[in-house]
C-alpha cells in the first residue's frame, strides 16, 4: 500500500516515458473497440490462444511446467489430472475464465484476491489464506548461492495492509489521483511487496493486473496474453521489481521502474492485437454480416459514412450494396445521391 499512499499524498510527477505509454494506450483503446465489433468468429482463435498462453506462461515463470501435448486438453477438456503442476495450470485457467466472464463486475476486493489465489493454487492446504509466517523473497543462483531479494511485509501486518491497499485503490479510482492504468500498475507493485500468501503471489499479481485492466475498460488481455509478454521479458520484470521494492517499507521507494514496465506490457499487447487482427482474412460473408449488424444498431437517421466508421476495413461499395438489398424491407432511403440519409423502418 506504500505506493498508493505516495500517490494519495501528493500529485505525482509522471515520467516522460510513462506519459507516452499512456497516450499510446488511449489511442490503442479506441482501435481495440473498433476491431472487436468484427465477427466473433474472427476473434475466437485469439481468445482461445491467449487463454492457453496465459495459463502456461504465468505458471512457467514460477517454475511450474506441464507436458505441451497435454496443454490443449487441460485448457478445454476434462481429463484426469496427472500431477500437482497440471492442477495449478488448470486452476489458473479457471481464475482466468472467472475474470474474462465477469469483467469489471468482479470487484477488486480482499474476497476476490483470496478467491483468485484459491483457484490458481488448487487443493493445497492454505489456498485462499494469508501467510501465517513471514516469507522473504529469495533469489537462487545456478551455482547454489542464494540471497534475500526483498523482505516482504510481516505476516501479522498482512490482513491490515491488504485491506488498506484495496481501500486506497477504490479511493484512487474515484478521486482520480492519476491515470487509472497507472493506478493498476501501482496496485500490482504494492500487492507484490505485501506478498500476502505463502506461495502463488506472482500468479495472483498477474491475475489482479488483468482484472484491474478490465476495471479501466482495457480488455486486450482477453485476446493477447499479458503473462506471455511478461515471461518474454522475465529478466527485466525481476530487475524492475527489485528496483521499485527498495525502501518500500519506508514509503521512500521509486515505483516508476515497475509501473513503467507494466505499461510497456500493455502497449505491446495492444500492438500485437492490432497486428494479429490485421492478418486475419475475413470469412466469406463476414463483412456483409458486419454491415447488417451496424445498420441494426442505428437509432436515428444515418449515412454511409456512419456505417464506415463502425465497420473498419469494409468498402463503400459493399455498404451501398447491403443498403440497396435491405431497402424497402428493413431500411428506407430519405433522399437521393451518395450523401442521402437512411433510417431503419419502424424507427
Amino acid at each position: 500500500m506504500m505506493t498508493l499512499r505516495q500517490l494519495a499524498a501528493e500529485p505525482p510527477t509522471i515520467p516522460t516515458r510513462v506519459g507516452w505509454y499512456l497516450a499510446d494506450l488511449g489511442e490503442a483503446k479506441g482501435k481495440y473497440e473498433l476491431f472487436t465489433r468484427q465477427s466473433p468468429q474472427k476473434l475466437k482463435v485469439l481468445r482461445e490462444h491467449a487463454l492457453i498462453e496465459s495459463a502456461v506462461s504465468s505458471n512457467r515463470i514460477e517454475g511450474v511446467e506441464v507436458d505441451q501435448s497435454r496443454v490443449a486438453t487441460l485448457m478445454f477438456g476434462k481429463p484426469a489430472l496427472r500431477d500437482r503442476d497440471e492442477e495449478e495450470v488448470r486452476g489458473y485457467r479457471d481464475a482466468l475464465k472467472l475474470i474474462h466472464e465477469s469483467g469489471a463486475k468482479l470487484p477488486i476486493s480482499e474476497a476476490t484476491i483470496k478467491k483468485l489465489h484459491k483457484l490458481c493454487r488448487g487443493d493445497i492446504w492454505d489456498a485462499g489464506r494469508y501467510k501465517e509466517k513471514d516469507v522473504d523473497i529469495i533469489q537462487t543462483y545456478a551455482d547454489g548461492r542464494s540471497r534475500v531479494r526483498f523482505k516482504s511485509l510481516a505476516a501479522q501486518k498482512t490482513p491490515t495492509a491488504v485491506a488498506e491497499m484495496v481501500e486506497l485503490w477504490q479511493r484512487g479510482i474515484v478521486e482520480k489521483w492519476i491515470h487509472p492504468l497507472a493506478l493498476v500498475a501501482a496496485l500490482n507493485l504494492d500487492f507484490l511487496c505485501i506478498h500476502p500468501f505463502r506461495d502463488g503471489n506472482g500468479r495472483v499479481s498477474r491475475l489482479l493486473f488483468l482484472l484491474g485492466c478490465y476495471h479501466c475498460g482495457l480488455e486486450v488481455g482477453r485476446y493477447i496474453s499479458l503473462e506471455r509478454i511478461i515471461e518474454d521479458n522475465k529478466e527485466r520484470y525481476y530487475e524492475v521489481l527489485e528496483q521499485s521494492s527498495q525502501r518500500w517499507h519506508d514509503g521512500k521507494h521509486d515505483p516508476w521502474p515497475t509501473m513503467n514496465f507494466l505499461l510497456f506490457v500493455l502497449t505491446q499487447a495492444c500492438k500485437e492485437f492490432e497486428e494479429r487482427v490485421g492478418r486475419f482474412k475475413s470469412p466469406r460473408g463476414e463483412k456483409t454480416a458486419m454491415v447488417e449488424a451496424a445498420i441494426q444498431r442505428q437509432t436515428g437517421e444515418f449515412g454511409v459514412s456512419d456505417l464506415q466508421h463502425e465497420c473498419p476495413g469494409v468498402g463503400v461499395d459493399l455498404i451501398r450494396k447491403v443498403l440497396k438489398r435491405l431497402r424497402g424491407s428493413r431500411v428506407a432511403c430519405l433522399g437521393r445521391g451518395h450523401a442521402a440519409k437512411w433510417k431503419i423502418l419502424g424507427n
